[in-house]
């Protein structure tokens, strides 16, 4: 084989990795209601799936270029956890507002059954079984609005959502994900993203090629680490959690 062939089959047979990880389980997780920008704390729980990714991580020897996270703390504390525990504690975490939860809109903070009596049945179920299904919308004055919290201040206030459907959500990550992560990832970067359930679910989508209702139907637990193993044409090879690993 000649020189030039086989640089080619080394190019073709390079693979880069992708780490997806929801964070650990946060305090309204556990007790079912809807976050979504809300910057709730994460549970017990969380704080051992965010110990336990780490060091899942480790153990494939996994050595991350980049870390992403949403503002969240509920995503920056996981993040920050994930790599202490994979002894990668100098590498930065770069957050970024559009890797942030869908936004609930005015359903922010309330259980599920406390929501339907108060908005009604369709209002709520929309919001989960259609793709472009909105919840109620937050009043502009409303505390829950991002554009009234100091921590978004340098972001126009039209650009911050008063509540999201999965494509809006989708919509607004994608300048991060177009822009900033994947330039990283096709320079052959390894990257790790903690993020949210609703925003995972439409980078899969991207990756993967997936229908709304395919997206819909994806879950993923908190704080299970979700590897993705890209070619040199950023295609999936293949993904995989930890415990499908033989």
């Amino acid at each position: 084989m000649n020189q030039a062939s086989s640089e080619k089959n080394e190019t073709a047979q390079k693979i880069t990795r992708l780490v997806l990880l929801r964070h650990g389980q946060s305090i309204w997780n556990r007790d079912k209601v809807f976050t979504g920008w809300s910057d709730v704390v994460l549970s017990p729980k969380g704080q051992q799936e965010a110990k336990n990714a780490g060091r899942q991580l480790q153990r494939i020897g996994i050595r991350f270029d980049r870390c992403f996270s949403s503002t969240l703390q509920r995503a920056s504390e996981t993040a920050k956890t994930v790599l202490s525990t994979m002894e990668l504690d100098e590498l930065p975490i770069q957050q970024c507002w559009r890797l942030n939860e869908r936004h609930y809109g005015a359903l922010e903070g309330m259980g599920r059954l406390a929501a339907i009596r108060k908005f009604g049945l369709w209002p709520v179920l929309r919001t989960q079984i259609r793709f472009d299904g909105e919840p109620p919308k937050l009043e502009m004055d409303d505390s829950r609005f991002p554009g009234n919290q100091p921590q978004y201040e340098a972001v126009e206030k039209n650009e911050l959502p008063r509540g999201e459907s999965l494509k809006l959500a989708m919509e607004r990550m994608l300048p991060c994900w177009q822009n900033v992560i994947k330039p990283e990832i096709q320079q052959g970067q390894c990257v790790l993203i903690v993020s949210h359930k609703n925003v995972l679910r439409t980078l899969m989508m991207q990756l993967d090629n997936l229908t709304e209702m395919q997206v819909l139907k994806l879950k993923l637990a908190t704080g299970k680490p979700l590897v993705y193993e890209l070619d040199h044409e950023f295609k999936p090879v293949r993904h995989y959690y930890m415990d499908e690993l033989r």
